[in-house]
């Protein structure tokens, strides 16, 4: 009786967070699933409880272990920047003065810059040189409620310097406390050295890089560019059913820079994501809509980029296509290293609401990586992650520029430190 007893009295959770409000974004949910005066309770890593302070079944301090006090804040799900190249070396600020000066991406890139002069530099680089550099990018996401980030290679476009990527994007997960996903990118635009041997890169791509990532448990997705200056729909289809075979889930960067049909390719082959869509056509939107494919508005390229033809936006909020926000950081056409920011330029400049934003970066950002089962809201059962804002209402996280009101990120159920 005694050994009952003692049981029955032993706190049933972890932590319980209360004193302030919840913005849940969970499926279905009206608006931000607001809950004022809310509480949320965590257990060995995962949400337990979810619901109103006074709903609670009994006294904080008799239910967790830690009782934290909010203080009149509010909790999020942790933030999730699903699209990604923060491991790279060098920068492109040369490139940024010639685009001011006059010249197009499309023309740096056919002269041998753009993503090549990345590449340079990043080949050059050392495991370690890669692992700095982007650790310092990443600290500054977790800073702004970055629990969850995908990170993609394509800057080496050759097997070891590919690999020596997806390693360093493997070592910051080791590194930080997040969720990291890395996504294999060979087939980001055709190196020099392959000039007039097309086929012969995309053969080394599908039966060399593709399957060492796999073999040496480097990459959850594969990707690729369908553009103009990049590869074709044909190409791309290849590289992404080759990825497909290994075991690997499917992305696609597609329509940025023309329509080249991509966001119906990703949908028919059944890619998590299409990414970019600036050029997407009525009927690419209809078959992402279809197959259930998650559209990711970069709009930090859009703006960087001087872009005149913002992404469907109203096609995709009519079709009910589900709409992830990221950074796209990158050192060519979005060296954007704030999730904040991102938030900000997809309402200003692409037209989402403050929701739709949050979302985005939340459970929308979760399931183009796949993770929208276990991360993205707060709901029971779901993974602990979490960003505490000192703010008014949700919709300020939209809202400010340059101010960063995070004042807490929980990872696993765990208070961290940036």
């Amino acid at each position: 009786m005694a050994g009952k007893e003692m049981m029955s009295k032993s706190p049933r959770w972890d932590r319980v967070w209360l004193g302030g409000h919840l913005a849940t974004l969970a499926e279905g949910a009206e608006g931000y699933g607001e809950i004022h005066q809310g509480a949320l309770a965590t257990l060995e890593k995962r949400i337990a409880w979810v619901g109103r302070e006074k709903d609670l079944p009994g006294r904080p301090d008799a239910l967790a272990r830690e009782v934290l006090e909010l203080q009149g804040r509010w909790i999020t799900p942790g933030l999730v920047d699903c699209h990604t190249h923060m491991v790279f070396a060098g920068d492109r600020s040369g490139e940024f003065e010639a685009r001011l000066g006059g010249s197009s991406y499309e023309e740096i890139a056919r002269e041998g810059g753009g993503i090549r002069t990345t590449m340079r530099a990043t080949r050059e680089a050392s495991e370690e040189d890669l692992v700095r550099e982007a650790s310092r990018r990443l600290t500054a996401l977790r800073a702004e409620g970055i629990t969850t980030v995908e990170v993609k290679s394509g800057y080496g476009m050759e097997t070891d310097t590919e690999l020596r990527m997806l390693r360093a994007a493997r070592r910051l997960a080791a590194d930080h406390p997040v969720h990291l996903q890395t996504t294999f990118l060979g087939a980001h635009v055709l190196p020099p050295e392959f000039e007039g041997r097309r086929e012969e890169y995309l053969e080394l791509i599908r039966e060399e890089m593709i399957p060492r990532a796999v073999k040496e448990g480097l990459a959850d997705a594969v990707d690729a560019f369908c553009d103009e200056i990049a590869f074709t729909p044909q190409e791309c289809e290849s590289v992404l059913l080759a990825g497909r075979d290994a075991g690997l889930a499917m992305r696609l960067h597609a329509d940025q820079l023309s329509d080249q049909d991509g966001a119906a390719l990703a949908a028919r082959l059944g890619a998590r994501s299409a990414d970019h869509l600036e050029r997407a056509s009525a009927e690419g939107v209809a078959a992402m809509a279809a197959a259930g494919t998650v559209a990711v508005l970069l709009p930090g390229a859009f703006y960087f980029l001087k872009d005149d033809h913002p992404p469907p936006v109203s096609l995709f909020r009519e079709a009910r296509v589900p709409m992830a926000v990221a950074t796209d950081m990158n050192p060519g056409s979005s060296p954007v290293n704030s999730i904040l920011t991102a938030m900000n330029l997809s309402c200003l400049l692409l037209g989402l609401t403050p929701e739709e934003a949050l979302r985005g970066v939340t459970v929308n950002g979760a399931r183009a990586l796949g993770l929208h089962e276990v991360r993205g809201s707060l709901e029971k059962g779901k993974m602990a992650d979490l960003a505490i804002w000192e703010v008014g209402h949700p919709r300020e996280l939209s809202y400010w520029l340059g101010r960063n009101p995070c004042a807490g990120v929980v990872k696993d159920g765990e208070p961290t430190r940036s």
